[in-house]
C-alpha cells in the first residue's frame, strides 16, 4: 500500500503489512478504508531502567507483549513516551528496538513534535533511518503560530521525508488549534494521510471526514466509539499500554454490527480511562503505575513528573481488575 495517495505510486514510502493475525476491518469510512495505520493504535510508554536510562530491552518487551494483547500498530516517543524529556539519541534508539521486537507485524509511528521546525525536521529524517513506518507531528507548542505557520510547519516535514505524517492536534496542550480551514489545505499533502483528533470537536472531525481523505484517529479514550461510529479511523489509546484487548474489543464489537455491545464495552471502561487520563495526573505517569503493578515493563517517569503515589497506584489497579473481570 502507497501512503497518502493509493493511485499515486510514485509517492515515497511504504508501509508494512498488517500482522496475519490481525482481524480485517470490514468498518468503512468517508476518508480511508481500511484504516492505513490499523485501527487500534498504542502510545505507548517509554520504559526506563530504575537509573533512568532507557530501558530497550523493556521497550523490546513491552511492545511485543501489545502486538500479543491486540494492537494493530504502535506509536512511539509521543507525550505518552515522554518525549519532552528523552535525548533525539534515545528516540532513535527506542524506534529501532521497538521495529526489532514487531517485526513486520505491525506499523510503527514516531512521534517527531517539537516547537522548532527545523529539529522537527531533523527528528523526521531520523525516525525515517532508524525504521519508523509514519510519523505523528504536533503543532508547534508554546509561540502560538499563526495559521499560515502552521502550515508552513506541517509542509517542511512532510516535504523532508518519504513518510506518511499523521497530523498531532491537541490544542489543550499546544495552545494552538490546526482549524478546519488549514487542515483542509493540509489535506492535499499527498504525504499527510491522517490525523489523532484530541480537539473535543465531534462536529469539526464529522466535517473533516465529509470532506477530506485524511483518517482520523481518536486520541481521547472516551471518544474512541463515538468517532469510530461516524467514519473514524480507530484510537491513539493510552489505556491500551494496559487493556488493549478491552479497546479492541469495542471495535471489534462495532465492526461485527453489534453495536449495543459496543457502546457496553466503552461504557465499562469509563472508569479505568478516566483514572488513567482525566483525574488529574498524566498518562504516562498512571499508566506506568499500572504497568508496574501488572509487572510490565514501565520504570519510573523523568522529571519534571513525579510518580504516582501508592494509593493512586491502588486505585487504577482496582479498576483495571474491575475492568477485566466485567
Amino acid at each position: 500500500m502507497t501512503p497518502g495517495n493509493p493511485s499515486n505510486p510514485s509517492t515515497p514510502g511504504t508501509l508494512r503489512a498488517p500482522s496475519a493475525s490481525t482481524t480485517p476491518s470490514t468498518h468503512t469510512t468517508a476518508a480511508i478504508s481500511p484504516p492505513p495505520f490499523g485501527r487500534l493504535l498504542c502510545a505507548m510508554v517509554t520504559p526506563f531502567t530504575e537509573a533512568g536510562t532507557l530501558d530497550t530491552d523493556g521497550a523490546r518487551r513491552l511492545a511485543a507483549h501489545l502486538v500479543s494483547e491486540g494492537c494493530e500498530g504502535l506509536v512511539v516517543n509521543g507525550t505518552t513516551g515522554e518525549s519532552p524529556t528523552t535525548t533525539d539519541a534515545e528516540k532513535s534508539a527506542l524506534i529501532r528496538a521497538v521495529r526489532e521486537a514487531v517485526g513486520a507485524r505491525v506499523p510503527v509511528l514516531a512521534g517527531v513534535g517539537s516547537a522548532d521546525t527545523r529539529h522537527t525536521v531533523e527528528l523526521a529524517r531520523r525516525a525515517e533511518g532508524a525504521g519508523a513506518d509514519a510519523l505523528l507531528v504536533v503543532t508547534p507548542y508554546y509561540s502560538r503560530p499563526p495559521q499560515e505557520a502552521v502550515e508552513a510547519h506541517f509542509r517542511a516535514v512532510a516535504d523532508a521525508c518519504g513518510l506518511p505524517v499523521v497530523l498531532y492536534d491537541i490544542p489543550g496542550r499546544t495552545g494552538t488549534r490546526i482549524e478546519p480551514d488549514t487542515m483542509l489545505r493540509l489535506a492535499e499533502h499527498p504525504r499527510i494521510v491522517a490525523v489523532k483528533d484530541c480537539s473535543y470537536d465531534l462536529l469539526g472531525v464529522q466535517k473533516l471526514l465529509a470532506t477530506t481523505g485524511l483518517a482520523c484517529y481518536a486520541g481521547c479514550d472516551e471518544h474512541t466509539l463515538a468517532l469510530y461510529a461516524v467514519g473514524g479511523a480507530g484510537c491513539v489509546s493510552t489505556v491500551a499500554n494496559a487493556a488493549a484487548r478491552r479497546v479492541r474489543a469495542v471495535l471489534d464489537a462495532f465492526d461485527a454490527g453489534e453495536t449495543a455491545r459496543a457502546a457496553r464495552l466503552q461504557q465499562g471502561a469509563t472508569e479505568l480511562i478516566e483514572l488513567t487520563t482525566a483525574a488529574g495526573l498524566p498518562g504516562t505517569v498512571t499508566v506506568k503505575a499500572l504497568l508496574a503493578a501488572l509487572g510490565l515493563p514501565a520504570g519510573p517517569v523523568r522529571a519534571p513528573l513525579l510518580p504516582a503515589d501508592p494509593p493512586t497506584a491502588a486505585r487504577l489497579l482496582a479498576a483495571y481488575e474491575r475492568l477485566m473481570a466485567g
